[in-house]
């Protein structure tokens, strides 16, 4: 026992070096974002510790977390905002970190904020590494930190605890621990309503690897991993060092009783969050299994296959000022589709494709909160893949001005963001 302990210590340790220039990349550039919040800040009169912990959706999750759910906001026009739209384990971090520290509630959610997004970093860079390799797993988190919304990472948002579940859950998957991966994603299904993209993604490979095992099982003695979910790139990354990438695989192999039975529960445990929690509100506004739904209804959002959204964009056509802001709306909603068509095109794994593809098809189709739209899609990771390994081929001076100057402009934009009225 001492010995697997002392192996398992050892594993992690490398396994954190292996990952610390991603880190220490990420940790960087965040910096230098909140460097240039303060400074913008201070400028014109604000404190940027108030705009990270005390805006918009900061301030429901805080409410929640002091007073629980109940909360409401009655609009001239009808309109009711209930807290019950925000899901729970942020509030219930935040309340714990004030239990344990001299915190208070928002400060708790700044803390927990910022070490998830450093395990999202983590979490982002196991994933590109598995696959693709370390490089392309370090620009895949550089990205990932400059994109014009990063700041959100580091507000007291859900956004980098959701992200963070969900990458883990998805290197679960990919290196064989499903149970690991399902109780991820039912903490992820805690935490925001796209948690289902987690579940999907659990599914789907799950499914597969049944389907395969009934067709093909694996001889016995045979190591059938994870990487068989994927295309050729995910063998080719992992066939150089077999030992860790399939280091929780059964000596049975896949289709083994005992991988079978931690599969089932794995996908067993990964809707319970999510699950659990929309059935309890349908359970206390008393308007049954889907009240959920009437909730969002409230704060007049839906999912409407896009409809809303293209008016929106369309809107933007009618007058002349509004022209460039429509033109570049279409762009990013054009970069979007081509990024995930090229995530199909290169045979990505299936679990990144569901996963990438779902949280994309609900921050597009959303009815409502245009504006958010690409805080939306920050979860969305799977999809800067292609570009992280457009970036690691190039030399690494070249590569370093292009990651900086992105940092920089991601700092501008978050810092004026903040400083305005942007977009909750």
């Amino acid at each position: 026992m001492i010995v697997l302990d002392t192996r398992a210590g050892t594993a992690r340790i490398g396994a954190l070096r292996r990952a610390a220039p991603a880190l220490l990349g990420y940790a960087a550039v965040r910096a230098l974002g909140l460097v240039v919040l303060a400074l913008w800040s201070q400028a014109r009169g604000k404190d940027a510790y108030t705009l990270l912990t005390a805006r918009w959706d900061a301030l429901w999750y805080t409410r929640v977390a002091e007073l629980g759910y109940g909360y409401e906001v009655r609009l001239p026009n009808g309109d009711v905002h209930s807290n019950l739209a925000f899901f729970p384990l942020l509030p219930w971090l935040e309340r714990l970190v004030a239990a344990v520290s001299p915190l208070s509630y928002a400060d708790g959610g700044f803390v927990v904020s910022l070490l998830a997004s450093l395990a999202a970093a983590w979490g982002i860079f196991a994933v590109a590494d598995h696959v693709y390799g370390p490089r392309a797993g370090v620009c895949a988190v550089l990205l990932w930190a400059v994109l014009p919304v990063g700041i959100v990472q580091s507000m007291a948002y859900s956004e980098s605890l959701f992200t963070a579940l969900a990458a883990w859950s998805l290197y679960a998957v990919l290196t064989g621990r499903w149970v690991t991966a399902g109780v991820l994603a039912c903490l992820a299904g805690l935490t925001r309503p796209v948690g289902l993209a987690v579940v999907a993604a659990v599914w789907s490979a799950g499914a597969v690897s049944f389907v395969r095992d009934r067709s093909a099982p694996a001889p016995h003695g045979a190591r059938t991993g994870p990487g068989a979910l994927g295309g050729p790139e995910t063998r080719r990354a992992t066939a150089p060092d077999g030992a860790r990438a399939f280091a929780s695989a059964p000596a049975g192999g896949a289709g083994a009783p005992g991988v079978r039975l931690r599969r089932a529960l794995g996908m067993l445990l990964a809707p319970l969050g999510a699950a659990g929690y929309v059935l309890w509100v349908g359970h206390r506004t008393g308007t049954g299994p889907l009240g959920y739904l009437d909730v969002q209804a409230g704060w007049r959002n839906g999912f409407d296959g896009g409809y809303a959204f293209a008016r929106f964009v369309a809107e933007k056509f009618t007058a002349f000022p509004s022209v460039p802001a429509g033109l570049g709306l279409t762009l990013g909603v054009g970069l979007v589709v081509w990024l995930y068509v090229i995530c199909v095109r290169r045979r990505q794994p299936l679990p990144l494709l569901v996963y990438a593809g779902v949280v994309t098809a609900l921050a597009l189709c959303a009815s409502s909160y245009f504006g958010s739209k690409p805080r939306l899609l920050l979860p969305a990771f799977p999809l800067l893949l292609p570009l992280a390994l457009a970036l690691a081929r190039l030399r690494i001076r070249r590569s370093a001005l292009v990651v900086g100057a992105a940092a920089v402009a991601s700092a501008v934009y978050g810092a004026f963001w903040l400083n305005g009225s942007g977009p909750p």
